[in-house]
C-alpha cells in the first residue's frame, strides 16, 4: 500500500505565476518572450472544484513510471467522476493509496505504475472506495 499523508485542503486565493506564451523544447525561453509575459493564476488552471480538491504527499514509488515520484504532491478533485483509465486515490481496507483504476466487468483492478508493485484485485469482503481522481502531481525538483 502506498502511504499518503493525511488530505489537507487548499489554501485560499490565486497562485500567480508567470506564463510565457511559448512553447520550450526542454531549453529556455526565447530572449524575445520576455516581451510576452503575463500571469496566471495556476490554481484556476489546475482546479475545477475547489471546494472538493485537496493536496496529498505521496510516498513511494509504485507510480513511478506515470511521473508521480516519492515526495510528490498530487491535487485530487472528489467531484470528478472516476473512469477506467484515471489516475486514482483510493481506500482500501481504511488505506489510502494512489493507483490507476480498470473497471473491468465484474469489477475492478487498481494498477501500480511500477512492475515491481502488483495490482489491487478487490476481493470478497475487501473495502474498497475511490475518493478522488488525480489531477495533477508537483514533483520538486533540486538543483
Amino acid at each position: 500500500m502506498l502511504p499518503l499523508s493525511s488530505p489537507q485542503p487548499l489554501p485560499p486565493g490565486p497562485l500567480l505565476v508567470r506564463s510565457f506564451l511559448s512553447s520550450v523544447q526542454a531549453g529556455f525561453p526565447s530572449p524575445a518572450d520576455d516581451h510576452h509575459i503575463e500571469r496566471i493564476d495556476l490554481m484556476s488552471q489546475l482546479i475545477k472544484h475547489p471546494q472538493a480538491t485537496f493536496m496529498l504527499r505521496v510516498s513511494g514509488e509504485s507510480m513511478r513510471d506515470a511521473g508521480i515520484l516519492d515526495g510528490s504532491v498530487v491535487l485530487v478533485d472528489k467531484a470528478i467522476q472516476p473512469e477506467s483509465g484515471h489516475t486514482v486515490i483510493a481506500v482500501v481496507d481504511g488505506e489510502f493509496t494512489c493507483k490507476t483504476l480498470h473497471i473491468l466487468p465484474g469489477g475492478m483492478r487498481l494498477k501500480a505504475a511500477n512492475p515491481d508493485y502488483p495490482d489491487i484485485v478487490p476481493k470478497d469482503g475487501q473495502t474498497v472506495e475511490i475518493w478522488g481522481v488525480v489531477v495533477a502531481s508537483i514533483v520538486q525538483h533540486t538543483a
